[in-house]
């Protein structure tokens, strides 16, 4: 798979594998300190299982993608990252989008499952959030401290480069935020019609299960859970072969 370079998203990194004729594409989405390469093998993997296209991107300011402008964001900024998505999707004519999303990611295919349902077939949600909770906060602030105590910023500069100091304060400095505290899109869910499979883990260090039983009760789609007793915050790299497996007959029963 090779970089896609194109005059309109020029500063985005995006590998589009289109294999299959006539078959959906598995679009992953990474969190918020993620990128296309610490998804490792996952994606192609589950695209093998499902014979499914593949569409990978680094969102601006990750990976390879060119960096923010700034670190401050709206409170919307994941709303607006679902516009990009949309806008990336009609340009590479996907019609058939299956989404897989982690964290921030997850909530940006909710989000574009919202908003634009037309366009997406059903979504993977891991690990996704609707609204801030005590224990995410709890997690960025615990994240911030093995920021300036560990070698995590020489971790992260390995996929980042010198784009790391940004993105960490964009992701850490607006979830603190006072006025982040009352974020919440729990009023955009019963926009989704296409079919949800919500994977979280029950030791998950930046979310509970009520955004996953919230989420599920209020989607007019049909939708289901897949909770996994002692597995963190990144069941697609704590257990691979489980969530494979899950995912890949979500896919097939769905296609």
């Amino acid at each position: 798979m090779k970089p896609l370079k194109t005059s309109q998203f020029d500063q985005l990194y995006i590998k589009h594998h289109k294999k299959f004729k006539n078959r959906p594409t598995l679009v992953f989405l990474h969190d918020s300190l993620g990128c296309v390469e610490l998804w490792r093998d996952f994606p192609k993997q589950l695209a093998i299982a499902s014979n499914c296209n593949l569409l990978l991107y680094d969102r601006l300011g990750y990976g390879k993608s060119a960096p923010m402008p700034t670190h401050e964001r709206p409170t919307n900024y994941m709303e607006l990252e679902a516009d990009v998505l949309a806008e990336l999707l009609e340009f590479l004519e996907i019609e058939e989008a299956l989404l897989f999303g982690h964290s921030d990611g997850g909530t940006i295919s909710l989000l574009t499952a919202s908003k634009y349902p037309e366009k997406v077939k059903a979504v993977i949600a891991e690990a996704a959030h609707i609204f801030v909770e005590d224990i995410t906060l709890q997690g960025i602030y615990k994240t911030i401290t093995a920021y300036k105590t560990t070698n995590l910023p020489q971790r992260l500069e390995k996929y980042h480069g010198d784009k790391t100091e940004t993105l960490f304060k964009a992701w850490t400095e607006t979830w603190t935020r006072a006025d982040y505290k009352n974020w919440n899109i729990e009023s955009k869910l019963a926009a989704i019609r296409c079919p949800l499979l919500f994977i979280q883990g029950e030791a998950d260090e930046y979310g509970s299960l009520q955004q996953v039983e919230k989420t599920l009760n209020q989607v007019s789609g049909k939708a289901k859970k897949f909770i996994i007793p002692e597995i963190g915050h990144t069941p697609h790299k704590e257990i691979p072969e489980l969530v494979l497996e899950k995912c890949t007959q979500f896919i097939l029963s769905v296609l």
